[in-house]
């Protein structure tokens, strides 16, 4: 009787291998926790004083969420996809009218102890309407009324927790523009924005007077323009002894002053951006992640003590519990953002390896999970759940080793904090359920 109520459920077809790695990661991100956050006062990790206390509770409740999603039918998140994203817009809105404030960013609701980030939950949000609206409307991206409506959909709740402001919460949508190439957008699009990643930093430096010319001394972002200008002159060059044939003249020409104008622009407002919208220490971040020199001493204090950290572990580790810039709190706060240093110093190389290898296993196996979807609206959302997983792995592990700024990112189920474990819980969650109904065609 139990197994035919457990077959009309679908919960005997769960990916029971993901579920497995979902568990070694919150039971071993809860062990590293307490490592990080140790207090010799208060060694019980049951402790609900303490980081590590209040994270089993947030445990807890997360797998019940999780429990509780594998029984939920896959039609449900299909259906009410609007509804879910309002709501958790929604969220947003309230936040920066009632929220509390915290490190400079109004992004939480305040209850005692405990906290809720909606920023956490939005991205479901995204994820499930992003994927209702490509399947429903057979959208490929080839129209701009397509690309108009899916930027907003992740564009809207961006600009709101971008108002909180939580510029690193805001980066991991970047994840959302991803999925869309599997769905058809055109590879241009991602070559065009690597490129103005490449050529922002480049105004960056440049504007930072690190790079330096003979007779010329220290230069701002003028000087960036002229290598454009020359490298155009080279593309002139080879067009004129036709090494470069194109179709007609006239296109070139378009092209190259066009070339030359949305450089101009776009090198300048990155320069006026850094030196006048962001943040003093968002700029000392970006800064210190290019070597730049900063005006305030320290600035780099974290991300030169989690370097530090890294490295103390060597290729075995220093032990759990056993590690000393860990438990001599040469990180401050540790145990959020930077859990990582922690792990790869009392776990080591190999530690640490394996930790980012069963990210990357679990990230693959949800493309191949999506992959196997009938239906559009599974696929489209397994690829968000894949794509947002890969965009904190990347950012936070590249914090922790100096290749990314500091932006305040989770290490998913490793870091603590309530809300992105609850989050990443019921995002990874949703997904097992849908592939549970990996037969169905939701409409």
């Amino acid at each position: 009787m139990k197994n035919n109520k457990l077959k009309n459920t679908g919960v005997e077809r769960v990916d029971w291998i993901t579920v497995i790695v979902y568990l070694f990661f919150v039971v071993f991100g809860w062990m590293n926790i307490y490592s990080a956050a140790y207090d010799h006062a208060h060694p019980n990790i049951f402790d609900f004083s303490q980081e590590y206390g209040k994270q089993f509770i947030w445990i807890i409740v997360s797998f019940l969420i999780a429990i509780l999603t594998l029984y939920v039918e896959g039609d449900f998140f299909n259906k009410f996809s609007i509804y879910i994203y309002g709501f958790f817009t929604l969220l947003l809105v309230l936040v920066l009218i009632v929220g509390k404030e915290v490190n400079g960013a109004k992004a939480w609701f305040g209850v005692g102890d405990f906290g809720i980030q909606p920023s956490e939950f939005s991205k479901i949000g995204v994820g499930l309407l992003l994927a209702k609206y490509i399947a429903s409307s057979g959208a490929k991206f080839k129209t701009w009324k397509t690309r108009l409506v899916a930027a907003a959909i992740i564009g809207f709740p961006a600009g709101l927790i971008l108002l909180q402001p939580d510029v690193g919460s805001v980066l991991t949508f970047v994840a959302f523009i991803l999925v869309m190439y599997r769905e058809g957008l055109s590879g241009n699009v991602l070559i065009l924005g690597l490129g103005a990643i490449v050529f922002g930093v480049l105004s960056i430096v440049s504007g930072a007077g690190s790079i330096n010319f003979p007779f010329v001394g220290e230069q701002s972002g003028v000087w960036l323009l002229i290598l454009i200008v020359l490298l155009l002159g080279i593309i002139w060059w080879l067009y004129v002894r036709n090494f470069i044939v194109p179709r007609n003249r006239k296109p070139l020409y378009w092209i190259i002053a066009t070339f030359v104008l949305a450089s101009s622009l776009f090198s300048f407002s990155v320069s006026y951006i850094v030196d006048n919208v962001l943040e003093q220490h968002h700029k000392e971040r970006i800064y210190v992640m290019l070597s730049l020199p900063v005006e305030r001493e320290g600035a780099d204090y974290n991300s030169e003590m989690a370097k530090i950290t890294v490295g103390s572990g060597g290729f075995l580790g220093r032990g759990y519990l056993e590690g000393p810039m860990t438990q001599n709190n040469y990180v401050p706060e540790q145990w959020t953002d930077f859990i990582f240093s922690a792990v790869a110093e009392e776990w080591g190389f190999w530690g640490g390896t394996l930790i980012i290898g069963l990210f990357v296993f679990l990230i693959i196996r949800l493309i191949n999970m999506a992959e196997r979807q009938r239906s559009q609206f599974s696929r489209v959302y397994g690829y968000c759940v894949a794509c947002i997983f890969f965009m904190h792995l990347l950012i936070n592990v590249g914090m922790v080793i100096g290749l990314a700024p500091i932006i305040g990112i989770p290490l998913p189920f490793f870091s603590y904090g309530g809300s992105s474990l609850m989050g990443f819980t019921l995002l990874l969650f949703i997904m097992l359920r849908l592939d549970a109904e990996r037969l169905s065609i939701f409409r």
